[in-house]
């Protein structure tokens, strides 16, 4: 299962960071016959990968037998989302899947037209910055679940470099949302050019994360 999550997390990883490009170069995106709606499609499409690999993750944890094992002989019933507080792969795993159902609303909601700025801080921004903190949360707690601590640096351990890259990614995510708050007024510089940046970043840390579990889970 760590293959195949791998594979959808690069790929909707590959969306996002083409979303990006496209908005942060609107000559490529005329070539290739989209507008502000087609690019908004690129970013909703990115994100269905991810929900799809972050409730792959949740099951897994949900589902991973206990260490050290209680009793391997008593069959285990299969749990969908399953509730383990103690465990801080699956808190990661609780908090990183609805923060990627927040990002399907965020990407979404561009679709409707006509929104103000208030209606795009509500449906757009909001959801943005609360999966962004949901990210985080998830991706420093994988993080510390590796190293065992609360830091710890391993250039050795290749899974300490898919949970590195991972929280590159998120904090990327991160602010990238704080730029993409959208004030009453015009401001005087480009906050969506920066929070696409910041977007494209967060693609490409987690593009790396996801091409290095496909070693690891080998």
């Amino acid at each position: 299962m760590n293959w195949w999550i791998g594979i959808i997390f690069a790929v909707g990883s590959l969306l996002f960071a083409a979303g990006s490009i496209l908005f942060l170069a609107p000559a490529i995106a005329s070539a290739c016959g989209l507008d502000a709606t087609g690019i908004n499609a690129v970013f909703f499409a990115g994100s269905v990968p991810f929900t799809t690999a972050a409730f792959l993750q949740l099951y897994q944890a949900a589902n991973a037998p206990d260490f050290p094992p209680s009793d391997p002989e008593e069959p285990r019933p299969r749990r969908i989302f399953g509730w383990r507080p103690h465990d801080l792969g699956w808190v990661s795993c609780a908090l990183q899947f609805p923060g990627t159902l927040l990002f399907n609303l965020n990407t979404f909601d561009p679709f409707f037209s006509g929104l103000g700025w208030l209606g795009q801080d509500v449906l757009i921004w909001v959801p943005d910055f609360v999966g962004s903190i949901l990210f985080l949360l998830s991706g420093y707690l994988a993080f510390a679940e590796t190293c065992h601590s609360f830091w710890r640096w391993d250039f050795a351990d290749l899974s300490w470099w898919v949970t590195f890259a991972n929280l590159l990614g998120c904090i990327a995510f991160m602010i990238s949302a704080c730029f993409a708050f959208v004030p009453p007024q015009p401001p005087g510089i480009d906050l969506a050019a920066i929070a696409t940046t910041f977007t494209l970043l967060g693609a490409i840390g987690f593009f790396v994360g996801s091409a290095l579990m496909l070693p690891e889970a080998a």
